[in-house]
């Protein structure tokens, strides 16, 4: 039986594994030959209110639609992602870097309303055989029958919204990693002429803040 969004947000806030909110996380990135780092390109994305998908190149996107890349999970619980990764990355220093703590977080429903749906995790191959291609786009590989080769995304709890995503700056909160990084954002947010970038986002959370 439905219920109201009222009633939604108190299940929610009394879950601690449960979050109204989807993050999309940036890194740094070569844009037309410069170098950005993270902060860099999330100023980009919020000036341009737009989220350019990922391929199948880019992003290991299946089928031949792109994609955006969102976790459905709470701030502690992706601080401690963000921690273990970058551990396995001091003690492998050839891994790739896959979370900092930079990005844009966004309303739960807001995203479903805009074609935001939660992926599938399963067996690419099975997957691919009940979905219709243009729906691909939700299938995230799992493989756990190979004690040597465990594939297994699912702490990401992933959501992804097909092709790019438009959004309104008034929908964004600004996630950064530290005291630092507030700093520089707010820094070169006062450099901006077109928009207050400031006044016009939901809020900034610094995640260290969080976790310790």
């Amino acid at each position: 039986m439905p219920y109201s969004l009222d009633n939604w947000k108190q299940r929610i806030a009394s879950r601690s594994d449960l979050t109204g909110h989807l993050v999309h996380l940036t890194k740094p990135a070569n844009i037309n030959s410069k170098q950005m780092d993270a902060i860099e390109i999330l100023i980009k994305i919020i000036l341009e209110q737009c989220l350019i998908g990922s391929t199948t190149q880019s992003g290991f996107i299946c089928g031949n639609r792109k994609a955006i890349c969102f976790q459905d999970t709470p701030l502690y619980q992706l601080t401690q992602n963000i921690y273990l990764e970058q551990e396995y990355r001091n003690q492998n220093s050839q891994a790739k870097v896959r979370y900092l703590g930079t990005g844009l977080m966004f309303p739960k429903p807001y995203v479903y309303r805009r074609g935001g749906r939660p992926v599938i995790y399963d067996n690419t191959e099975d997957a691919k055989g009940y979905l219709p291609v243009h729906e691909q786009w939700r299938i995230v590989k799992l493989e756990l029958s190979d004690d040597n080769n465990i594939i297994d995304w699912t702490h990401e709890r992933e959501w992804r919204i097909p092709d790019d995503f438009k959004f309104e700056i008034n929908q964004v909160t600004v996630i950064l990693p530290n005291a630092n990084a507030y700093k520089k954002f707010i820094t070169l947010c006062k450099s901006i002429d077109q928009v207050n970038i400031i006044t016009e986002i939901r809020g900034i959370v610094t995640l260290n803040a969080v976790f310790f």
